[in-house]
């Protein structure tokens, strides 16, 4: 047994010990054999925590636990101290028509202070990729695996979270989450997997983490401030990415985000931000990009406020999304292609205030190139490829 996993089983005994409003989901009538579904029991020991007036654990012990689908509503619970340990896996229908059309898989709605310890989510989302990569045109869309929806003060911790039809994590309008510890992951053909998804929320951090899918590793949308991402792994996949943004007119902006120490292997992007060409009151501002190292990535440094991914009707109205304020510090590694720095800004709305510090980006052992469009900023330090601002 790892460290790691020795740890995390000395504060379940831990809390075990001294919570004596412990819930444990076999006995609400959970099976551990993958097949019955659990749903009602995990939602009953749910609602008996709930009720407590004090802190509670619901416990997952061993074993593989089929969930249908569980919505968990915190809107009437009398703790804000809910723990929630899990020892075994808890398995989504293999078969996509099951939970195929549903938003999501499991869902926190309104919680406040739940904190979800080990144990494994799996989506099973194998059976709908296969369909979607098909000529078969009748799929449906696919749910995200596990949402928290307008909750507060949320941890996570040693959770793995795989193979879900469509986003792995999602957070939407919530505020002071932690996630950390986390393995997330979905192969790399797996369509619209991404591993975590932030929006409208604040206050989130996402730290020692491995994350790798068939689209972004972390995706972070409109309305999100004060974000920190640090120490992750991110690979299979379309590497961390601000957007896309500027779809609506009206759109709550992205500010305050730092993203450090990270390392991405193989991806599509390294470190990007994506607007459409059209008009929107969106903004990005104050973002930092810092010690990053991109191993055989194809576009190390992108901003792109043309983004249109099918090349469809794309709307080549202008992005009025307005970048400014983005610092790139310490990023090195290789890059699959020979443009490693690409910033293509709108001209409708100039990017502006974009630093580029000690870049060291090669290609293939030999000086990669730099393109640049509307933009200013400055430039410090060592710079390969040469500067383009």
């Amino acid at each position: 047994m790892s460290p790691l996993a020795i740890f995390f089983l000395f504060l379940i005994n831990s809390s075990l010990a001294a919570n004596t409003n412990i819930y444990n989901v076999q006995n609400y009538g959970a099976k551990s054999d993958g097949e019955t579904d659990s749903s009602e029991a995990f939602l009953s020991a749910w609602s008996a925590a709930c009720a407590s007036t004090s802190s509670s654990t619901i416990y997952v012990p061993r074993g593989n636990y089929l969930i249908r689908n569980a919505y968990f509503n915190g809107k009437r619970c009398q703790s804000n101290a809910i723990t929630i340990r899990i020892d075994g896996t808890l398995l989504a229908p293999s078969d996509y028509n099951a939970i195929g059309n549903e938003e999501n898989w499991i869902k926190f709605e309104k919680v406040n202070g739940v904190s979800i310890y080990g144990g494994t989510f799996d989506g099973q989302g194998a059976s709908l990729w296969a369909c979607k990569n098909s000529d078969y045109d009748d799929c449906p869309d696919g749910t995200t695996a596990l949402n928290f929806y307008k909750s507060n003060n949320i941890i996570m911790s040693g959770v793995t979270v795989q193979n879900s039809q469509k986003f792995q994590i999602s957070i939407d309008g919530c505020r002071n989450v932690k996630l950390q510890g986390l393995k997330v992951s979905a192969p790399g053909d797996s369509p619209n997997t991404d591993g975590i998804h932030v929006k409208l929320s604040s206050g989130v951090s996402i730290m020692k983490s491995q994350i790798g899918t068939g689209d972004d590793c972390i995706s972070i949308g409109p309305g999100n401030s004060n974000l920190w991402i640090e120490g992750i792994a991110c690979g299979p996949g379309h590497g961390i990415s601000i957007g896309s943004l500027g779809w609506k007119k009206q759109e709550s902006g992205v500010q305050n985000v730092t993203i450090k120490t990270v390392t991405f292997s193989g991806t599509t992007n390294g470190v990007r931000v994506k607007t459409w060409a059209r008009p929107s009151n969106g903004f990005v501002r104050n973002v930092l990009f810092q010690h990053i190292v991109m191993v055989n990535v194809k576009n190390p440094i992108i901003i792109d406020q043309n983004y249109c991914p099918n090349h469809q009707s794309c709307p080549h109205k202008g992005s009025s999304v307005k970048i400014s304020d983005v610092t790139y510090q310490d990023i090195h590694g290789t890059s699959a292609t020979k443009v490693a720095v690409k910033i293509d800004c709108s001209k409708r709305n100039p990017c502006s205030g974009i630093t580029l510090e000690d870049l060291n980006l090669s290609y293939n052992d030999h000086p990669t190139k730099a393109s640049c469009i509307n933009v200013s900023g400055r430039v410090s330090g060592l710079q390969k490829p040469d500067n383009c601002l």
